[in-house]
């Protein structure tokens, strides 16, 4: 990135991670990106012979997970600046592609937190690749009242998925939406869903499942505007039975469980997508100082000049929230109004920085010969997903 580190020097590890992370950017992710997101059909992105298996392959190899996992040597503020510099680096790369890596640790990070050794065993190895189902097609957002309201079920409607106890085995049936990540391609799932203990769906349970086994079904790929290099996609449960121990966070604690889960994911993406509005600013400053019109490069234009810098600021102030929230994800009991205002910030920043870069480029930005608007469909792509940003508002809203 062309960005200095102004909120004080990187350690050693650091500074070694940040140079590792944007080689791997550079030279795998957004080449790659740009290959899959020109695929017309998003079942070739998963093909057999993709080079999204290269990538996946390549990232597993670097060895970031094992950094960033809740059983690291690392202390907690240490992770939380790791996983800065490596989502921004990421982002700045392929916003797609790292939010595939990002989800895909999230059925082994659950086992992790359980501390059962035999969910560890299962699920725990960084090859596995995973996916956070919540997101159902009659419910997005407001699945998470059926945690906060049992009584409102009837006014909610039946949820798509539901896991009923069996005994000693729950058994889950239903389906998740086109929009889970990694969806079609991913064999273990970070499956939040409601329960049914003998009197109907009440309160909703997070649980880590197999979705390599009988009972379970995957629907095609979706087809985007942008990431296109994110597989998304539905799953279908039909009589999935799993051990009780598979139940990792139980309806009682849903509500702390949640916000944790948000808070994390939405911290992730704040951090991911000011690397998105670092790559257009990175863009729109290059091509700024190369395109000739009236005799000079265009950045000697002072319009120019004064729309790069109010790009560069806004990327640069939602850099300085990213960071900030991450430390206090990483390190307090998150308070999940500050996650969404690092993702709402970013994803803003990011839309609009890479609009503003578009209008830079001119007539050429909006041919596919030029990345920039890649980096725009990406950018808007980012303000629906993991909860739009309009909704989001008004959960952190209520925490004020």
């Amino acid at each position: 990135m062309s960005s200095i580190e102004i909120e004080g020097e990187l350690s050693a590890e650091e500074r070694a991670v940040q140079e590792t992370i944007h080689k791997f950017a550079e030279e795998v992710m957004r080449p790659a990106g740009i290959q899959l997101d020109a695929l017309a059909d998003p079942s070739d992105v998963i093909a057999k012979d993709s080079v999204l298996w290269d990538v996946f392959k390549k990232h597993r190899e670097l060895g970031l997970d094992e950094m960033t996992s809740p059983d690291s040597d690392l202390t907690p503020g240490q992770q939380a600046r790791l996983r800065g510099i490596i989502a921004e680096e990421q982002g700045w790369g392929d916003s797609g592609l790292a939010i595939g890596f990002g989800v895909s640790g999230f059925p082994r990070s659950m086992a992790l937190l359980s501390g059962r050794p035999a969910l560890i065993e299962r699920f725990g190895s960084p090859d596995i690749v995973g996916c956070w189902g919540i997101t159902e097609p009659d419910h997005g957002s407001d699945l998470i009242l059926f945690a906060k309201e049992p009584e409102s079920a009837e006014r909610l409607g039946t949820p798509n998925c539901v896991a009923r106890k069996d005994g000693d085995s729950w058994v889950i049936t239903g389906q998740k939406s086109a929009w889970v990540s990694n969806g079609t391609i991913a064999t273990a799932c970070a499956l939040y869903c409601a329960v049914d203990t003998g009197d109907g769906p009440r309160g909703v349970a997070g649980f880590v499942v197999p979705l390599d086994e009988p009972g379970v079904s995957k629907g095609k790929p979706l087809d985007k505007i942008g990431q296109r290099a994110l597989n998304q996609g539905e799953i279908f449960f039909d009589g999935l039975r799993v051990p009780a121990d598979y139940l990792v966070v139980p309806p009682e604690l849903f509500a702390v469980g949640i916000d944790a889960g948000l808070s994390q994911a939405n911290s992730g993406m704040g951090a991911t997508f000011v690397g998105v509005g670092q790559a257009a600013l990175d863009l729109a400053i290059s091509y700024a100082k190369e395109r000739v019109q009236g005799g000079v490069p265009i950045f000697q234009h002072q319009s120019v000049k004064s729309r790069l810098f109010e790009m560069f600021r806004k990327v640069e102030a939602a850099r300085a929230l990213s960071r900030r929230v991450l430390l206090h994800v990483s390190t307090q009991p998150p308070q999940l109004q500050y996650a969404i205002a690092s993702k709402i910030t970013s994803t803003r920043t990011a839309f609009e920085v890479a609009s503003e870069a578009l209008q830079i480029f001119g007539g050429n930005g909006l041919s596919r010969e030029y990345p920039i608007e890649k980096l725009m469909r990406d950018a808007r792509a980012s303000m629906i997903e993991d909860g739009c940003n309009e909704v989001l508002a008004l959960t952190a809203a209520e925490r004020l």
